[in-house]
């Protein structure tokens, strides 16, 4: 019976590898929090994971999935794959600012932090995937 290791780690390494860009993504924003009309981005983190999923190759192999691609050198490209998936949304503000940036410092700290913990509890997980496939292998 042939072994797949992509369905025994299972979700875990898409999600691993959302959570890292979403935290970029944090931090640009609290980078930015003082930047006159900065608007602030999040990533659609459900709608990643299902389409990273459906995909079942992960986010780094589906570049150019939004029909978007730059045909000669001097195009203007987008910032990354998962735009043009439309995955990155802008964060509505909870009040207006006079500068037009729409960053809330606090708001980008909680989800931050958020983002860490959820980031930690999948690399937990997949330990302890490995761990178990580890102990199969040895017999223990």
């Amino acid at each position: 019976m042939p072994f797949n290791i992509d369905s025994a780690l299972g979700i875990f390494p898409q999600a691993l590898s959302l959570h890292a860009r979403r935290a970029e993504m944090l931090a640009a924003n609290l980078a930015n929090a003082d930047t006159p009309n900065y608007k602030a981005r999040d990533i659609d983190f459900k709608a990643a994971l299902q389409s990273a999923l459906q995909s079942n190759q992960g986010m780094a192999s589906q570049a150019g999935a939004g029909g978007l691609t730059r045909t000669q050198a001097g195009h203007i490209g987008i910032d990354s794959d998962m735009e043009a998936m439309g995955l990155v949304r802008y964060r509505v503000p909870n009040q207006s600012s006079l500068d037009g940036n729409t960053v809330n410092a606090e708001v980008e700290q909680a989800e931050f932090t958020r983002n860490a913990i959820q980031y930690q509890a999948a690399l937990t997980f997949l330990g302890g995937r490995i761990k178990t496939m580890m102990s199969a292998i040895r017999g223990d």
